[in-house]
């Protein structure tokens, strides 16, 4: 009944930007611990920023001072804004969330950096 569904990705030129949306329904969203991840092909899928139910925030090392998580309650809805993204950055991207052990993924969508 919990469906994450990613949206946003695409083609992208280095330093470019894009802004990443998953619409969560079958939830009481507003008390669901958020996050994204991305995995690139051969590699491991890693954490990119979490969102906590209390709007506080977590991000990678990687990608801090360019990502921006961010959630809409009203909306169920969180984002992810990536600023000057780079062609390893290519991945798909996956949106996490749960809450007390109950922990869900969405189908991904894909981002593609290259010039």
């Amino acid at each position: 009944q919990v469906q994450f569904v990613e949206s946003g990705g695409g083609l992208v030129q280095p330093g470019g930007s894009l802004r990443l949306s998953c619409v969560v329904s079958g939830s009481i969203f507003r008390i669901y611990d958020m996050g994204w991840y991305r995995q690139a092909p051969g590699k491991q899928r890693e954490l990119v920023a979490r969102i906590n139910s209390g709007g506080n925030t977590h991000y990678s090392d990687f990608v801090k001072g360019r990502f921006t998580i961010t959630r809409d309650n009203d909306k169920k809805t969180v984002y992810l804004q990536m600023k000057s993204l780079q062609p390893d950055e290519t991945a798909v991207y996956y949106c996490n969330g749960g809450n007390s052990g109950n922990e869900y993924w969405g189908q991904g969508t894909q981002v593609t950096v290259s010039s």
